[in-house]
């Protein structure tokens, strides 16, 4: 088997050393150079034909975003981005990823050699999926790690499904790699007056803030990081805090988001499949959700839990998907009634809120 083909490009010699230690390590990897500035790095990308870059976000003589923004027009490639764990790092990283960036990796802000050690699987698993990736720019049209792998029984056990306690229609949706960018693409599809949006999107604490922030701004829902006890309305998205379950919980009256602080399901916190169980239980047939694009196959259980009870259930097809790891999982489990390209999710979603016995339970 080929091995995957790596250019490391970072103003820092200790981080282009620990970057190249690391990946070198892996026996699918080769690291066949590393670069101190884009402009170094845009002469050994036409030497050294890489199959993935890494990419620093702060560089001398050019930053990284507009490196990637011109490499992403001129010769799309897999990029892997390198960013400090910071608000101004995750706004960064948030807009790589809006240009174009395939994945992120959490750069450690002290004891750069020990740590940088303890995240080597993450950041070779990363390279590995990003070579397999299609590499597309932003159209103006519109974590491997060694812990434990649970299910979703370790937050919350499987009950009971509720039918639709509720009546009105409520959307949730799972993505992880690729996702900060599919999520977008649908939340700034949707009117303001669209039926609440439960999100589970894979990302850091220190991420999902300004995530959320972002998706606020290019959306006409109001689109926020979700409170523990916050009621769920209609026009708003709430977005799953780095770090912390989110579920969906029925009061009596009215949904309102819960926040879980348990141990990592399928190696994710949050996790897509807390998230759709608590929805099979606490909206069941009420519920329309899809999976996007992501890697491994956290939230292909719980949509299938979802499917079982009655809700309507779909997932991003491969073509437009950046992994097709989550949704390919969900699919072929059986978990989804229809694939659909990434342009038509938000569409579809409406219409299914639209469902005669949602209408019907809603008058």
């Amino acid at each position: 088997m080929e091995r995957v083909r790596v250019l490391i490009v970072d103003d820092s010699a200790l981080v282009r050393k620990l970057m190249s230690t690391m990946l070198a390590c892996d026996p699918a990897i080769e690291v066949v150079g590393t670069a101190a500035d884009p402009l170094i790095a845009r002469d050994k990308i036409k030497q050294l034909n890489p199959d993935v870059l890494t990419l620093d976000v702060e560089m001398p003589r050019m930053d990284g975003l507009t490196f990637l923004e011109n490499l992403m027009r001129l010769r799309p490639m897999p990029v892997v981005m390198v960013s400090s764990l910071t608000v101004e790092g995750a706004e960064v990283t948030l807009r790589a990823l809006e240009l174009g960036a395939v994945d992120f990796f959490a750069k450690p802000d002290h004891d750069l050699a020990s740590r940088f050690g303890e995240s080597a699987q993450e950041i070779c698993e990363k390279v590995k999926h990003a070579a397999r990736t299609k590499p597309r720019a932003r159209t103006t049209v519109t974590r491997m790690d060694v812990a434990p792998r649970l299910t979703a029984d370790a937050v919350l056990p499987r009950a009971q499904t509720a039918g639709s306690r509720g009546g009105s229609p409520i959307i949730a949706i799972g993505a992880s790699t690729g996702g900060t960018e599919a999520v977008r693409v649908v939340l700034e599809s949707m009117p303001p007056d669209a039926p609440p949006i439960l999100v589970t999107q894979h990302i850091p604490a220190a991420f999902s803030g300004p995530f959320a922030e972002r998706m606020d701004r290019c959306s006409a829902m109001k689109v926020c990081e979700a409170r523990d006890g916050q009621p769920i309305q209609s026009g708003h998205a709430y977005i799953a805090p780095g770090g912390q379950h989110l579920l969906v919980m029925w009061d009596g009256a009215k949904y309102v988001c819960r926040l879980h602080d348990g141990p990592a399901v399928n190696r994710h916190k949050p996790s897509v499949d807390v998230l759709f169980r608590s929805m099979a239980a606490s909206a069941g047939a009420a519920t329309i959700a899809a999976l996007l694009t992501g890697m491994g196959d956290d939230g292909a259980r719980g949509l299938l839990e979802l499917r079982q009870a009655g809700a309507a259930t779909l997932v991003q097809d491969e073509e437009s998907s950046v992994v097709w790891g989550m949704p390919g999982s969900a699919w072929k489990l059986g978990a989804a009634s229809e694939m659909q390209p990434l342009d038509n999710i938000a569409a579809r979603l409406l219409a299914l809120t639209r469902q005669p016995h949602l209408v019907a339970a809603r008058g």
